[in-house]
């Protein structure tokens, strides 16, 4: 199977906060290729890591329990070759980098889950579809040996 894109070195996810949707996506990827992909992830500002973002990566064997919210302000690496903005603010951001920084982008338009009301079980739930729709995504853009899976 021939790629549309090489696979990238460095690859940074941001979103709105950094507390859910980069968190996961930036779990995810280096769950698959953190010996062979540089991941971080940023927030247009930060906050404290989602328990319920925690909770549902658990439940696929991922923690990110240790993750620590920063903003683009607060990049330490500014050598990426991929910028993957979940949120429309985010997206903005990433584009004011490639002044500076030669990488791409590419913008997958993710749900906020924190904006669901009701239950812990509703709660949870959009939680866990935003989980799976990442999930596939990094899968389908950075091919698996078909023998390794979640």
């Amino acid at each position: 199977m021939s790629l549309p894109h090489a696979i990238p070195g460095a690859v940074l996810f941001s979103c709105t906060m950094n507390s859910i949707r980069s968190p996961m996506a930036a779990a995810i990827l280096r769950h698959f290729h953190g010996r062979d992909i540089f991941v971080d992830s940023v927030g247009v500002r930060s906050k404290e890591v989602d328990g319920f973002a925690i909770f549902v990566m658990d439940e696929i064997g991922i923690d990110i329990s240790g993750h620590q919210a920063k903003t683009f302000d607060e990049l330490e690496d500014s050598s990426f070759d991929l910028v993957v903005s979940l949120s429309p603010e985010a997206q903005h951001k990433a584009v004011d980098l490639t002044r500076y920084m030669a990488c791409e982008l590419e913008f997958w338009h993710t749900f906020d889950p924190s904006i669901v009301e009701g239950g812990r079980e509703e709660r949870l739930e959009a939680y866990r579809i935003v989980r799976d729709e990442l999930l596939a995504r990094i899968k389908k853009y950075f091919p698996l040996p078909t023998a390794y899976d979640v």
